[in-house]
């Protein structure tokens, strides 16, 4: 079986000698050594100045938002994970959905305007597969408007920005480091910010609101990151590099392959970017001898499982479609594009010569018994 992803497992050596320290502390939680030291090595590699660990990304998010005191409306992307939007509900925000581009799949900053309200507090924008967003005109109508960005930046650890770390921009970025994702604690996440009080505040909330032994300062949750998943991760960062090389150069060939196959759409690489090659979504338009979900039920058939990731789109669930900004007239191309598309599998373990059979199947296998 050749599934759409598989996490790397580093050796488990080198996890045991972490384990091993862990057992002469003996301190599992509550912000350890570990926990400290992956922060720090963190916000060297990626090249940021502060990062607030969480449990996973789906709290990061929630605590995001309450760190920066939103509330009433925030503009955001149908096409995306439904915990983007979850977390907006979560606090009791309605989310506003703006139709994507047809190129990176990001949010359309020529129709953002036209859904702000005098509700509107903020965009949440996703750097969707970990192409970067229009940061530039993002930045731009939120100053005009005096609105807050916060970026989910789930599938974007690593991606830069000629030469800078997207997680930079906006007023805060959330990771996740969910075991699916590049980079992985098993289950985590993280809030990028740039000044420490703004870290201080996050780390209370995701502390209960403590702000010492007998003083609760805030509404706070329960969000913290432990010692064996922070231990985890130490040993991750340390392969990072050439996982990623191992992705990038799956994606090549995946590119090479694939670039003219009738009806096979690729999406194009970002100019002066760096991404972390996180997905490798294809879409299927009509040229194509047969619809998606036949080409997805047939790369089954062969033991391919690929992923219609974002599909359905989450303004299509019964919690949101309800909405008025959630209307198929509204979202022409997310819906288009929901129909369309194919994530096959990628990731560091998988071989060339499986990538070049999925190809194969893809390109003329459609017709074989």
């Amino acid at each position: 079986m050749i599934p759409v992803t598989k996490p790397f497992l580093p050796p488990l050596k080198e996890f045991n000698e972490y384990l091993e320290r862990i057992w002469e502390t003996q301190w599992l939680t509550n912000n350890g050594p570990l926990h400290q030291e992956l922060e720090q090595k963190l916000c060297k590699y990626l090249g940021v100045k502060f990062i607030s660990l969480f449990s996973n990304g789906t709290l990061a998010l929630i605590t995001a938002i309450q760190a920066l005191k939103l509330s009433g409306e925030v503009i955001t992307t149908p096409y995306s994970f439904v915990a983007t939007t979850h977390s907006l509900w979560w606090n009791n925000i309605k989310p506003v959905f703006v139709d994507i581009e047809p190129d990176f799949l990001n949010i359309d900053t020529n129709k953002i305007e036209a859904a702000i309200t005098p509700q509107t507090t903020a965009i949440l924008p996703v750097h969707v597969y970990g192409n970067p967003c229009n940061i530039d005109a993002i930045q731009k109508i939120a100053d005009t408007y005096g609105l807050k960005v916060l970026y989910d930046a789930a599938h974007a650890f690593g991606t830069q920005l000629n030469n800078n770390s997207i997680l930079n921009y906006g007023d805060l970025s959330v990771l996740s480091f969910h075991a699916t994702k590049v980079y992985s604690t098993i289950e985590g996440g993280a809030i990028i910010s740039h000044d420490k009080k703004t870290k201080d505040r996050i780390d209370k909330l995701k502390n209960f609101g403590f702000a010492d032994e007998t003083t609760v300062v805030a509404p706070g949750i329960n969000a913290k990151l432990n010692e064996i998943q922070a231990a985890y991760g130490l040993v991750l960062l340390k392969h990072i590099d050439k996982l990623w090389v191992k992705r990038k150069s799956i994606d090549s060939l995946y590119r090479k392959l694939l670039n003219k196959v009738k009806g096979i759409e690729l999406l194009p690489q970002p100019k002066n970017a760096k991404v972390p090659y996180s997905y490798f979504p294809i879409l299927i338009n009509n040229e194509y001898e047969k619809t998606r979900d036949e080409l997805y039920e047939f790369l089954k058939s062969n033991n391919i499982y690929g992923r219609r990731y974002f599909y359905p789109l989450i303004s299509s669930f019964p919690t949101y479609r309800g909405l008025a900004s959630a209307s198929i007239a509204n979202l022409p191309i997310a819906n288009q594009i929901a129909n369309k598309v194919l994530c096959l599998p990628i990731y560091p373990e998988l071989k060339l010569e499986d990538v070049e059979k999925i190809c194969n199947l893809i390109s003329d296998g459609y017709n074989r018994s």
